[in-house]
């Protein structure tokens, strides 16, 4: 929390008695900016950090789409009641679980990370990732150990969501830090371009399964492939993150020598683990950063994840066809999504938020209407309606999340928010909207559930602060050049008097 003015906090005659003692009170707290103070990044270390942390990304969120896009064969293999609606409630139900022990995953890796260090954390979460996905291709049947095969879904569905726990707020925290202030949203955007890369690969794998097989071989074995190519993945995925070096920030920490290079120096220590802390100081934060979370996950969640079992259960659609145009709309996002990133750099975050908030508060009902009109073109454009408005969340979020919180709690501030918001809101989608389908009878409540959640948006973003361009609170500014850093200390210089 920034320093408490001294002219508010002291009496105003006090002020007016002894103006200069005030003033240097002032310069104490506020001193100039000198040029080591500003960091100047190096665009090879930049995208390097990035890469990795969006690749490893996208191999995490493959292992977590894979279970969406097979909710309703999972269902039939592991709770098969007789009853389709109940086995489909009872396979989200299990893709709930996973989100209930996220908070759990974001208070025990988030402290870890300033421990141990931040390579270390993307490491074992993804290690955790893959080995929770490959174990669920591997779960006998139903039909073979009985319930042991449901408990033991529920099981390595838990480890996946305790991993994933530690993935977010680590991965974008670290981008966030390594961007130059004017080129966080471009940067912060292929994050989500991970993540939607992770779930086209889903996607396309279950695709091409669901096209080749008929829904006995599904039921029988192919719904275990995608789990068990997530072994291999995880291999792949794992050297990505050991490539990736340390923060230097945490090497001069323990005593070491930083051997990455400038941008990296300006990277400083997160949090000390102090959740208490968190909760205590930084609580209307927390709470603004859980509405956005919130509203960004139930219509990411109800389009990525959900819109396929939609298509299949509630309409009548073959398994393939809601799969292939969703993967359509999924591959434009990730086209354009750096765009949006570079626009939210360029006009704010606030303007890009809104734009998606106040997209699905007005679209979600003319989308689904059209996606109810029988035939692929009404489909395609009542998903591009959404995707559209979900692209400028997608874009734009992962800069504006890390920028609430201060340095010295921002890794835990962001863990702790992003995963509760997600374990009570996004994880749950899909469950609420069948259940709310099943209980009305009308296959509009995904519509209804996302203005919803859009409504709450509108009004977390009414009341953010603009972070765009500006430097991280509780961080020197970062530039690309030692133009712009000779700038901002000339900037600041005092007219000279004659």
């Amino acid at each position: 929390m920034a320093a408490p003015d001294p002219q508010q906090a002291a009496d105003p005659a006090a002020v007016k008695r002894h103006p200069a003692l005030f003033r240097a009170i002032r310069k104490r707290q506020n001193p100039r900016l000198r040029r080591t103070d500003i960091t100047v990044t190096d665009d090879a270390a930049v995208k390097r950090a990035v890469k990795a942390a969006s690749l490893g990304n996208a191999m995490e969120w493959f292992d977590f789409g894979i279970y969406s896009y097979l909710a309703v064969t999972i269902g039939h293999v592991f709770f098969p009641s007789g009853n389709d609606t109940t086995q489909l409630l009872s396979s989200f139900a299990t893709f709930a679980v996973a989100f209930l022990v996220r908070p759990l995953g974001g208070m025990f890796f988030g402290p870890m990370g300033d421990k141990v260090g931040r390579k270390k954390v993307l490491a074992l979460t993804m290690i955790l990732m893959a080995v929770g996905t490959f174990a669920i291709g591997l779960i006998p049947s139903h039909d073979t150990i009985g319930v042991w095969a449901a408990v033991l879904l529920i099981f390595f569905r838990m480890l996946q969501g305790f991993s994933t726990g530690g993935e977010y707020g680590g991965a974008s925290t670290f981008i966030a830090e390594y961007a130059p202030d004017k080129r966080r949203g471009f940067f912060g955007s292929f994050l989500e371009f991970g993540t939607l890369a992770g779930y086209v690969g889903a996607a396309g794998l279950v695709t091409a399964l669901y096209a080749l097989l008929d829904d006995a071989q599904m039921e029988a074995w192919g719904w275990r492939i995608p789990f068990l190519v997530a072994g291999p993945l995880g291999l792949v995925g794992l050297y990505l993150r050991l490539k990736l070096d340390e923060t230097p920030a945490f090497q001069k920490l323990e005593g070491g020598t930083a051997h990455a290079s400038e941008a990296a120096d300006g990277v400083e220590a997160t949090t000390k683990g102090d959740l208490a802390k968190i909760f205590r100081q930084y609580w209307p934060t927390l709470i603004l950063c859980i509405c956005l979370v919130g509203a960004y996950n139930i219509t990411d969640y109800m389009l990525l994840s959900y819109m396929p079992t939609y298509l299949s259960d509630e309409l009548g659609y073959s398994e393939t066809h809601g799969l292939l145009i969703l993967l359509a709309v999924m591959v434009f996002l990730m086209l354009i999504i750096s765009q949006v990133g570079k626009l939210s750099d360029r006009f704010g975050r606030k303007p890009l938020l809104m734009t998606g908030m106040l997209g699905f508060l007005f679209l979600s009902l003319p989308a689904f209407l059209l996606i109810r009109v029988d035939g692929i073109l009404p489909i395609t454009i009542g998903m591009l309606m959404l995707g559209l408005s979900l692209v400028c969340m997608l874009g734009t979020m992962s800069a504006a999340l890390p920028a609430l919180f201060p340095t010295n709690v921002r890794y835990g501030s962001l863990s702790v928010g992003y995963n509760l918001s997600a374990s009570i809101f996004g994880g749950t989608t899909p469950l609420v909207i069948t259940a709310l389908i099943s209980w009305t009878g009308s296959n509009l409540m995904p519509a209804y559930y996302a203005m919803a959640a859009a409504l709450i948006g509108v009004i977390a973003v009414a009341c953010m602060k603009e972070t765009a361009r500006k430097p991280l609170i509780g961080s020197p500014p970062s530039v690309e050049t030692d133009e712009e850093a000779a700038e901002l200390v000339q900037a600041q210089a005092p007219d000279p008097k004659f």
